[in-house]
């Protein structure tokens, strides 16, 4: 197949979503298909007149025979091309809805989801969770395929070494990640000895001068350290010397951190947020529900004192680790569900 990929510059941003495309491209061409990165300028997913030009520009020059792929990110702005959409048989990408995104307008964005939804000849979804939550924006779950990320083979963590325990967040500092919560929950546990290691970059600045200030504030600014954006050997460096992976996330379309924890045999404190609850296995585990630090707090209690619990649910992890699907057979399912679409 021939693919073009429409997604919000620049291409190499870090998070979770970017990541996925990034390896499906890579992987797709691995496979042989002919994949092309189309990069759209401006606001998303909130689109300015920039961000719409470019996507009417980006949708009239695709050749005859390329799928459209669409990022849901960039999907907003193209609410003027349904129709062209429709004719084209695009497909959209969908991590997440972008008006369930805290914060949003959702007055503005959910409509015009809805509408483009309909224009789309099939949507994926890196969730099941993601899946049935389409069907409240009127999508039949026949025109909906689930593809979740893979992940590659990892070795496992070794941890600190202790005495204390090292905590892992990995996320970027945007409001939906819930950063704060993690932070209040920690404030809770003085008495016990943690630290708390932050990786992820700061696309709002102003939010992350407020978790700045908020780990001050709450006593905590010599536990907890902000990495800024880590990528390759930086980050695997964290994961493998974390002895507790904690993400108290408002909501994840799938939790692509999470699995990368549980494949190295990671301990996990998360909360209920989304999907990211469904990716890990039973006992590997403390859940709590999203933007509730207290009752997170109580759950972290235990795992951070006793190392014999973190070294039990770590063992759950592994195992359930193994077991994640990988990036090589997702991609092949990626493939498969487009070509549905233009079958």
């Amino acid at each position: 197949m021939e693919i073009a990929l429409l997604v919000p510059a620049p291409f190499d941003t870090l998070s979770g979503g970017y990541g996925y495309d990034r390896r499906m491209v890579a992987e797709l061409a691995a496979l042989g298909h002919a994949v092309r990165v189309v990069e759209l300028r401006g606001r998303f997913p909130l689109p300015d007149a920039e961000a719409e030009a470019e996507a009417a520009r980006a949708l009239s020059g695709l050749a005859a025979g390329e799928v459209a792929l669409l990022d849901g990110l960039a999907l907003p702005a193209f609410a003027a091309q349904a129709e062209a959409l429709a004719r084209r048989g695009a497909v959209g990408l969908i991590h997440h809805p972008t008006s369930l995104e805290p914060g949003a307008a959702r007055e503005i964005l959910e409509p015009v989801e809805r509408l483009l939804f309909a224009a789309c000849a099939r949507l994926i979804v890196t969730s099941p969770l993601s899946a049935r939550g389409l069907e409240a924006f009127g999508v039949a779950p026949d025109r909906v395929g689930v593809v979740e990320p893979g992940t590659d083979p990892a070795p496992r963590a070794r941890g600190s070494g202790g005495p204390g325990c090292r905590i892992l967040s990995v996320g970027s500092l945007i409001p939906r990640k819930g950063h704060d919560v993690l932070l209040r929950a920690l404030a809770r546990l003085a008495d016990l000895d943690w630290t708390l290691r932050i990786a992820g970059p700061a696309p709002d600045p102003v939010h992350a001068d407020g978790l700045r200030a908020l780990a001050e504030e709450l006593g905590l600014a010599r536990r907890v350290a902000f990495l800024g954006a880590l990528q390759g050997a930086a980050l695997e460096e964290e994961y493998a010397r974390a002895d507790l992976f904690a993400l108290a996330t408002h909501y994840e379309g799938y939790g692509m951190a999470a699995a990368e924890a549980q494949a190295r045999g990671l301990p996990l404190a998360i909360t209920t947020g989304g999907a990211i609850a469904e990716v890990v296995g039973p006992g590997a585990a403390i859940l709590s529900p999203p933007g509730d630090h207290a009752s997170l707090s109580r759950g972290m209690r235990r795992a951070i004192y006793d190392p014999a619990l973190r070294a039990q649910m770590a063992e759950a992890s592994w195992q359930a680790g193994q077991r994640l699907p990988r990036w090589p057979d997702q991609a092949a399912r990626l493939a498969a569900e487009l070509e549905r679409a233009h079958g």
